[in-house]
């Protein structure tokens, strides 16, 4: 896949990077899966709306707001396949875009998956700073074109909102190693599924949280 690492000052945040097959952001897949919950659920979020923008912001705002985020409430399981993220009302920032894509799809609305690399502290030597990636969204809206949004929660300092065409993501970039990649793609990263998958429990996924140098897919 053409997602990259290493994307010093090629394109700026607002710049998006996207296949211009739109059915790829359409598909469901083993993860971002369409049970019967997800649709049941899609149709819900889509009532009494008359346009795309409309059921997107419904979509974006159930699942900020109605999904717990792992670390934000230390709640097991660890989630990763769409209707797990609805089953039990939480997840990762990850988790929860994958959810969230899901019900656009369900919708009809073409989602794709995003990525930021954030700084999460310094090391235990305290001379290098950490990072890890974090995930988000963007969908296709036939207004605007795509739009990014993360669904991962607000919280205090954090305050994501649905306010097309200007962007409202949950993190700014305060540190010059953090970055928002442009790129949107039809599938989640598989360093990001392999941390939801490989690790049991809230704490051992935040002690192994992924970075661009692990991006493989």
């Amino acid at each position: 896949m053409w997602f990259r690492a290493e994307l010093d000052g090629l394109m700026s945040a607002a710049s998006v990077i996207a296949d211009p097959d739109l059915s790829l952001y359409l598909m469901a897949t083993p993860l971002i899966d369409r049970q019967p919950a997800i649709v049941a659920l899609a149709s819900a979020l889509s009532q009494g709306c008359t346009t795309d923008v409309a059921v997107a912001k419904n979509c974006f705002e159930w699942v900020r707001d109605q999904v717990r985020h792992s670390v934000d409430y230390r709640l097991n399981p660890v989630t990763c396949r769409a209707s797990d993220v609805l089953a039990h009302r939480t997840g990762y920032c990850y988790a929860k875009s994958h959810l969230l894509a899901a019900l656009l799809r369900a919708n009809g609305i073409p989602a794709g998956f995003c990525y930021q690399r954030l700084s999460i502290g310094w090391g235990l030597d305290k001379a290098r700073v950490l990072y890890c990636l974090h995930g988000l969204n963007a969908v296709y809206l036939q207004a605007f074109g795509w739009y990014r949004v993360d669904p991962r929660g607000n919280r205090s300092g954090i305050d994501a909102q649905f306010t097309p065409p200007v962007e409202r993501l949950a993190f700014s970039l305060d540190d010059s190693g953090e970055r928002t990649f442009p790129e949107i793609l039809p599938a989640p990263l598989v360093a990001v599924v392999q941390a939801l998958t490989q690790y049991s429990t809230w704490q051992d996924v935040l002690n192994h949280l992924p970075d661009a140098c692990c991006l493989t897919g």
